[in-house]
């Protein structure tokens, strides 16, 4: 897909850093697609401005923008506050407020604003977002599955809300639907990502079900998961799988293009909980991911309603 990088202004190196594509180069790494090809032009770019927003936040509360500080530049946080992400989520707070009624600093808001006037987006689901990655900054732990739950309500859903307000699909009902897809899509990715996640301190594993089924986290630091651990990580899967299928009713109530796209969404988490089965559980070596036969053949059960 054509992006339009913006070069973002000299680090201290000198070299020009382009903030705006590095952060758009991320949507091939998703288990669904973010702006597949046969969208109109219009959607596809507007979709890639609300993917860009989204990734943008993650990457400010995961630590994970590159040390020079070229973000924080733009954001107007001074260098000794660059590796504040508390500073930076409020500073990029700020500069969200303004695509409503100013002009904002970062190109990936100045991208995102003409989506905002165009779709009539409110600014709810924006900062939601926001709220999950501040989160993420006092909380590394949740206790039951309704604390994850209101957790992915924050990460994961104003994303769906958002793809249906491009689309102007939105609904009472679809919301709920794709609320439902998109929690199930959060809860594939914590599963994906135990390692990397516990890398950074965060487990997004109930604790009472970690207990339940006798797993501490010196489990989860192990090269390859035991039987409790196999067994814990397909309790999580069934529970996104059951998601998956209260949402997926979603599909069948739109049309044309839009509901290639909606078909992707759970497509893609049906995939990957396919592939997680297929490690027999095992997610602690990496990520497993399914391949475009499996993504295919998912793709097409679901256009037909037969999943």
């Amino acid at each position: 897909m054509t992006r339009t990088g913006t070069v973002c202004p000299a680090g201290p190196g000198g070299a020009p850093l382009d903030t705006e594509r590095a952060t758009l180069d991320k949507a091939a790494t998703e288990n669904f697609p973010v702006a597949p090809f046969f969208l109109p032009r219009a959607w596809r770019d507007d979709l890639m401005a609300v993917y860009g927003y989204a990734r943008l936040v993650d990457d400010i509360g995961d630590g994970d923008l590159a040390p020079d500080g070229a973000d924080a530049e733009l954001l107007g946080v001074a260098p000794g506050r660059a590796a504040d992400r508390t500073a930076l989520l409020d500073a990029f707070e700020a500069d969200l407020r303004r695509v409503f009624d100013a002009v904002p600093h970062h190109p990936l808001l100045r991208r995102l604003q003409p989506t905002v006037r165009r779709r009539g987006l409110p600014p709810g689901p924006f900062l939601g977002l926001i709220a999950a990655n501040r989160q993420d900054q006092v909380v590394s732990r949740y206790e039951t599955y309704d604390d994850l739950l209101a957790y992915c309500e924050l990460s994961a859903n104003p994303v769906g809300r958002l793809v249906l307000g491009v689309t102007g699909t939105s609904t009472p009902e679809r919301i709920r639907r794709s609320d439902a897809v998109c929690t199930a899509l959060q809860i594939v990715e914590h599963l994906q990502d135990v390692t990397e996640d516990l890398g950074r301190d965060r487990v997004y594993l109930p604790a009472e079900d970690m207990e339940r089924f006798h797993v501490d986290e010196a489990d989860l630091a192990a090269p390859h998961a035991g039987a409790s651990v196999r067994a814990l990580v397909a309790f999580q899967a069934q529970r996104a799988r059951e998601l998956l299928e209260e949402g997926a009713p979603l599909v069948g109530s739109v049309h044309g293009r839009v509901k290639l796209l909606l078909a992707g969404f759970v497509a893609g988490g049906r995939a990957a909980l396919g592939a997680i089965a297929a490690a027999e559980y095992d997610v602690l070596p990496g990520p497993p991911r399914p391949g475009k036969a499996r993504l295919l053949r998912e793709a097409g059960t679901t256009l037909r309603g037969e999943g």
